[in-house]
Parts: structure tokens; sequence; C-alpha cells
């Protein structure tokens, strides 16, 4: 059982928070703050989604206009046959008004039909555009800002705040402003029946006020509470699910149960806070609106006893309250959706809002077919611009040359493969591909003759052909197939179920390590990549596995610029020049036979770690 502390529950909110850097311009930073005020700009950036169709929204508007027609027919009619029709028993002028009451309600039917229809067809295309251009922005943004957010909370604001949007746009906005036109319709309808009436009806409308100013100081604080704590769950969930196997190695299974216990238990608090807060405002409305019916009643009671106002006006006019009421009582529901969206939408602009990072010059043309020359020229980079990596790195590497770099940790060995599709922007000096900076080529054109094949592959759900063809759609089935013979794939996928229509679930879960990496050797052999960067590829396989490999890393290298991350002698040990980096800078390059008969950096390297995983085979060099 769990022991929950009794604290408050804006203590752990807290220190979740603390944990955190503040940033105005980063998520955590914006879930944090909850006293945020409501931009109302934003309101202004639904114009181009809307304009789209406009022409939708304009017929669900004129829907909205006759509906609220129809419905203030209602108690007039009403009115007129329990004075002009009952009064005299006159039962042909009742069938007549009868019959215009069910025509009136038909109206209502079709006309509401028809406006809520239109209304959710223009919303869910708002909701799809604006999901689409979410997906397309953050296709878009640097690895820095994957660095610094945790996913859960960009899913957040993809889901769930998606989600809050759709009520609002599929019905909400148009709901209010069928409100604000039947309260404007009712109102004038009142004065026109009776001014004194309508006038005593009205003294309850500063009260109204008072309750809605009240209200909205403590609404917009628990709704943002309310999406912070749903986008800490979710980034919660995500980290956990993603490391469970961390977690259950190290039996925390039941720590991680408690704070996630901790964590959700503050949600649900949030949330019933919230609800609480909402459910306030509409029993109020309801209890004003008894007292404006019964002075109204009292009232127009005494002005019937004394022949001042007719019965079946005093009915009309009661009707009419309840009526007048009726959208107040729904602005009020409205406007807890309000603001709630309004949360919602400011989270998701401030996706779109932020910055891209990396882009194409104006100018930036096409990189032709490279040969594959790579030259770092006095390279600083440095993922915060007060702590550099690299420090005026210089380093080439010839069209067709096996480049292998080694060096501790945080040397910046993955640091300068990252730099080479651009992943980075570079802090000062330049990277040239054949003579062409990478700053002024498009991106696109740079990162297609790049190949990339990392220590923890990364298949996506589907067959494994897909997968293979991932980075070539248009390559045929029989050149898929080649490219796993190449590097030694092929039997594996034949002797699986499905051979290369085999399902991978997500991740590749189904597959050995090896087996992923295998099939991403073939990915990256298929797109057919000048230049092939392996960052610790071959550290996930077996030592049996890896002497499979080694025929097909030949072919997969040759011809082809490389830059090898190992630690393991076989995949550097045939290299065409090894560089050995400390601290950002290079210390060491050359063969391996010279750098150990240097004595220097390399030989230590290999005395304490690369001999000991030493194999007969090595890494073929690349011509």
């Amino acid at each position: 059982m769990i022991v929950r502390k009794k604290s408050s529950k804006y203590d752990l909110y807290a220190k979740l928070a603390a944990q955190h850097t503040w940033n105005e311009n980063s998520l955590a930073g914006s879930d944090e703050d909850i006293n945020g005020k409501f931009d109302w700009k934003l309101i202004g950036r639904f114009g181009p989604y809307v304009d789209k169709y406009k022409g939708v929204t304009i017929m669900s508007c004129f829907l909205v206009l006759l509906y609220t027609a129809f419905n203030l027919a209602n108690p007039y009619l009403i009115g007129v046959a329990i004075d002009s029709f009952i009064s005299h028993s006159d039962l042909v002028g009742l069938a007549w008004i009868s019959g215009a009451l069910l025509l009136v309600n038909v109206g209502m039917w079709q006309s509401q039909y028809w406006q809520i229809w239109s209304m959710s067809l223009a919303g869910q295309k708002i909701l799809y555009n604006m999901s689409a251009d979410m997906y397309a922005h953050l296709q878009k943004l640097s690895l820095s800002f994957y660095d610094h957010t945790q996913i859960g909370r960009v899913m957040s604001r993809l889901q769930s705040d998606i989600d809050v949007m759709e009520s609002m746009l599929s019905s909400g906005l148009l709901s209010m402003l069928g409100s604000l036109v039947a309260l404007i319709g009712i109102i004038a309808t009142m004065l026109a029946m009776s001014v004194r009436l309508a006038l005593l009806t009205f003294t309850v409308l500063p009260v109204m006020v008072i309750i809605a100013i009240f209200w909205q100081r403590y609404a917009q604080r628990s709704f943002r509470r309310t999406r912070a704590a749903i986008s800490l769950v979710n980034a919660t969930l995500q980290e956990n699910i993603s490391g469970m196997r961390v977690i259950q190695s190290l039996a925390r299974e039941d720590r991680n149960r408690e704070e996630f216990e901790e964590l959700n238990h503050y949600n649900l608090d949030t949330n019933l806070e919230a609800n609480r807060i909402a459910a306030l405002v509409l029993p109020l409305v309801e209890v004003v609106a008894a007292v404006a019916t019964a002075l109204a009643v009292l009232y127009g009671g005494w002005m019937v006893a004394h022949g001042e106002l007719q019965v079946g006006i005093l009915v009309a006019f009661t009707l009419y309250i309840n009526r007048f009421f009726d959208p107040i009582r729904d602005l009020s529901m409205q406007y807890t959706q309000l603001q709630r969206a309004g949360v919602a939408a400011e989270r998701i602009f401030q996706i779109l809002d932020v910055p891209i990072s990396i882009q194409d010059r104006e100018d930036a043309y096409e990189m032709p077919q490279v040969k594959g020359t790579v030259e770092f020229k006095d390279v600083v980079f440095g993922y915060k611009k007060e702590h550099p990596v690299l420090k005026r790195l210089n380093l080439k590497a010839e069209a067709g040359q096996t480049i292998a770099i080694v060096g501790p940790t945080g040397a910046g060995k993955s640091t300068i493969i990252s730099l080479l599709p651009r992943f980075y922007e570079l802090l000062d000096g330049k990277l040239l591909i054949d003579g062409h900076d990478i700053r002024e080529v498009k991106q696109q054109s740079l990162r297609r003759q790049i190949g990339i094949v990392l220590q923890e592959p990364f298949l996506f759900t589907g067959t494994i052909r897909e997968n293979i063809r991932y980075g070539r759609l248009d390559a045929s089935d029989t050149e898929v197939e080649e490219a796993a013979k190449v590097v030694g794939v092929h039997d594996l996928i034949l002797g699986m179920p499905e051979g290369y229509d085999t399902v991978i679930r997500e991740r590749g879960r189904n597959l050995s390590v090896g087996q992923r990496q295998l099939i991403s050797f073939a990915r990256a052999l298929l797109a057919d990549p000048r230049i092939l960067v392996l960052d610790e590829a071959t550290a996930s396989i077996d030592t049996f596995t890896e002497v499979l490999v080694q025929e097909g890393l030949r072919r997969l290298l040759y011809g082809r610029t490389a830059f090898v991350i190992a630690h393991r002698l076989s995949t550097i040990k045939g290299a065409d020049k090894i560089i050995v980096l400390k601290q950002g800078q290079i210390v060491e390059q050359g063969t391996h036979d010279e750098l150990l008969d240097a004595e220097g950096a390399y030989a230590s390297l290999y005395a304490m770690g690369f001999r000991h995983t030493d194999v007969k085979e090595e890494l073929p060099r690349a011509v």
C-alpha cells in the first residue's frame, strides 16, 4: 500500500519544475508558468486556417441566425395563442398557431442539424491542417531542440491539446456566436413586450458580471495547471516506457510506481480542482435566473391584476426569461471551454513558434553528386556557445578514405559526425565537401549523399523490405535483396516466417540487436551515399557476427568516404587514417602502425582496451 505524503499538492509541482532549466521559449518553462496570461492575439492566428473554409463558416453563421429566429418565435406564438385564440375559444385560429409552431420547430431542427454538421466539418479540417503544420514544423527543427525537450511534452501538445481544441473548433465558437445572437434578440423582444418587466429582469445582470470576473480570476490559472500536469504525466510515461529495460534490470518497478502514483495523483487533483471551478459558475447562474423569474412573475402578476398586462404576454415573457438565461448558461459553459481551449491553443502555437535554427539560405543550391572529399577548416562548435566541444578542428578526408575517430568519452567524436549532415550549426570555421560549404547547399541534397549507421539502429514499424527501402523508395525488390546479400543478412531474412515481408514490431523488438544492425547496413547501402558514417555501428554485434559482416562492410565502404567511430580494433585497424581526439582537438593522427610506433595517446588507448577485442579479421580498407 502506498502511503502518500501529506503535503501541499503544489509542493510536488514546485519540485518537478525545479528540475528543468527555466526558459521562456522552452516547453518545460511554458508548462511550469502557471501564472501566465492568455494572449488574445492568438485568436487572430486562426485566421489563415478559417479563411480556407470561409464558405462553410459563413453558411454556419447564417444557420445560427436562422435557428435563433425560429427559437425566438416559439414563446411569441404561444403568447398569441393564449391571448388571441384560447381566451376567445377560436379553435381554427388555435389550429393554425399549432401548425405554425410545428413548422417553426421543424425549421429549428433542420437549421441546427446543418449548422452543427457544417461547423464540425470546418473545425475538423482546421484541426487537420494545424496537426499537419505541427508535424511538418517538428521535422524541420534541429536536433538541438530534441536534445533539450522531453518527447512526452511534445506528444501532449500533439494529442491532448489538439483534443481540447477539437470541441471548441467543431462547435464551441459557433455556439458562443449563437448564444450572443440569441441573447441580443431576446433582450430586444423583452423590451418590445414590456419595458418595465425587462428592466426589472436586467437588474440581475451586474450580479452576473461580478460572478464572471470572480470566476475568471481562478479559472485560467487552474486550467493552465491541468495542461501542465498532463504534460508532466506524458513526459514521465514516455521516459519510463522507453527505459523499461533499465527499470526492470535495477528492480525499480515499485519505486517508479510510487513516483508515478504521486505525479498521477497530482494530475487528478488539478483536474478535480479545475472541474470544481468550472462547475461553480453554472449553479450560480441558475440561482440568479430563479431570482429574476420570481421578480418578473411577482411584478407581472400585479400588472395583470391591474389590467396593465395580458396573461399571454406574461406567459411569453416568462418563457423569454428562461431563454434569456439559456444563452447566459451556455456562454458560461462555453467560456469555461474557451478558457481550456485558449490554454491549449497557446501551447499548440508555441510549438509552431519554436524557431527553425537550421534553414536553407535563400540562395542555397542543390549539391551535385560528390566524390566525397571532406574538410574541416578551423571548426568551432559547442552545444552551448560558452562551452565549445570542438576547438579549431582541422581535418581532411580524401575521397574514398576511411577515417577512424577514437578518443575518450566526451572528446567530440560523435559531434564531428553530427556536423557532417548539418544536424547542428557551426559556431565558426567551415565544413567543406568537395569544396562546397555545407551551409550554402540545400540540406536535403546534402543529406541524401550521407549515410549514417548508429550503434542503436532504429527500425520503423513495417516490413523488413520497407525498412531497407526506407531511404530509397524507388528501389526494386531485386535491389533490396541485393543490398541485403551484400551485407550478409539475406539468408537470415529468408529464414524468418514471412521473409522480406516479416513485420517488424516497434523499434524492431522482435529482432536481435545484430539483425537490426545488419538491416540498417542494408538500408544504408541501398541509399548509395557517397559519404558513410559508422557511429559505433559494430558495437552491438558479437564477434562471430562481425566476422560475417566483414565482406559486407568491404562492399559498403568501397568507393565511399567513411568516418568510423569505434572501440574495436578490428573495426579501425585497417582505416586509412586514425584520428585521436582529446578535449575537442586532434592530438594524433596516422595509420594504426604509425600511431603505435609513436607510443602516444593512441598506443595508450590500444593498450587499455583495443587489444582485448582484437579479432583476426580486420576492417578492409575502402580502396
